[in-house]
């Protein structure tokens, strides 16, 4: 157990852990073990690390509360999955394989643990992972949601675009996840298009988004349907990408909240003139130290990641994001919480790689040259 010592008394520190797992397993086992993740293939790798037992990575430092200045820790720990073996594995190999990585949590004196990456997304949202452990468990989603909402209009507003006056739309709205990012992005936009395969559930969930103040809703099952929107905000469940280059309109943004992606990699590597992103990275409050490269800028965490710190900051030692069904004042409680204790999305990334300000106007200026081209061809 972590503790520290102040004016001459034993005082525990409050504090966290969080498993995260391979994604690209060469580059990714190479940040741990460089000889290791050099010499072998990916095809070693991915058949080896089903038996290779959970890892340590490293202990987190310097998060500190804006609001109370109350400081904690954390760990983070590997579960040796990749995400082919999740999806493709037994989902009993899957579960036992992540409660190991749950445990080594426990062993370290965590007292929430939060599931990065496809762990939060296999079989029943963390709820069976939950039932086994000692320590409360959440996935992440909850603020996931609330800073995917948040950075699709501050990324709408850097490409020109005045949310007010844009069409959005929600693919994979009669999801639970997309049904609450429906409800959140409506009252900021003209008019929101839901996207879906059930047309009775869509009419459902254009109920619940009328009720939020917005009118003009549509619902729609043809893909064909983005090229009318600004903004795109993709949640579906589905196993390969449903968004590809021709489905989406000139300037418009598009934020790709689902694992795995939505968007295709032809989207970025044929649309010059349409911004890619992954929902908002998040700045934790604190001289943070993660005491580990996972990719992103120093003081920059997943959004899920920061849920679980914010849930420890906030000494909430109770299981929050868990299952398939998430509501809006859950998504709204997490996004209050992280914002009293100072987290702020700041920064967006797309297909692993930061997005820089220069990237965003080189995008915008693209966007404008093939409307003007449009518009010299068509007076």
């Amino acid at each position: 157990m972590s503790f520290v010592y102040g004016k001459g008394t034993l005082t525990f520190m409050d504090n966290f852990a969080f498993i995260i797992h391979p994604v690209h397993p060469k580059r990714d086992v190479q940040r741990k073990y460089p000889l290791l993740g050099k010499i072998l293939p990916e095809s070693a790798i991915h058949f080896l690390s089903q038996y290779f037992p959970p890892v340590y990575i490293s202990h987190i430092t310097g998060i500190v509360s804006q609001a109370t200045g109350k400081e904690v820790e954390g760990w983070f720990i590997a579960c040796p999955l990749t995400p082919r073996q999740m999806v493709t594995l037994p989902p009993a190999t899957v579960y036992k394989k992540i409660v190991q990585t749950g445990k080594l949590a426990q062993k370290l004196g965590a007292k929430i643990l939060g599931l990065g990456g496809f762990t939060s997304v296999v079989g029943d949202g963390g709820q069976t992972i939950a039932r086994q452990l000692d320590i409360p468990v959440t996935t992440g989603d909850s603020y996931t949601v609330a800073t995917a909402v948040e950075g699709t209009l501050k990324a709408a507003r850097q490409m020109g675009i005045e949310p007010k006056n844009a069409v959005a739309a929600v693919v994979g709205a009669t999801g639970s996840i997309g049904g609450v990012c429906a409800q959140m992005l409506a009252p900021h936009v003209k008019k929101i298009i839901l996207l879906g395969r059930n047309e009775n559930t869509l009419q459902s969930v254009k109920m619940l988004v009328q009720v939020q103040g917005q009118p003009k809703v549509q619902i729609s099952t043809n893909m064909q349907d983005l090229q009318q929107a600004d903004l795109v905000l993709t949640v579906t469940n589905a196993i390969n990408a449903v968004i590809e280059p021709q489905h989406l309109k000139s300037g418009s943004v598009v934020c790709d909240v689902a694992r795995p992606r939505d968007v295709s990699r032809s989207v970025v590597e044929q649309r010059n003139d349409v911004l890619v992103i992954e929902g908002g990275m998040v700045r934790v409050p604190g001289p943070v130290n993660f005491n580990f490269d996972f990719g992103f800028p120093p003081g920059r965490a997943f959004a899920c990641m920061a849920e679980t710190i914010a849930l420890a900051l906030e000494g909430h030692y109770h299981s929050y994001t868990l299952g398939k069904n998430i509501s809006l004042a859950q998504v709204q409680g997490m996004a209050n919480m992280a914002a009293k204790h100072g987290f702020t999305v700041d920064g967006f990334r797309s297909f692993e790689r930061a997005v820089t300000h220069e990237t965003i106007n080189q995008i915008k200026q693209n966007a404008l040259q093939n409307q003007a081209q449009l518009n010299w061809a068509n007076p």
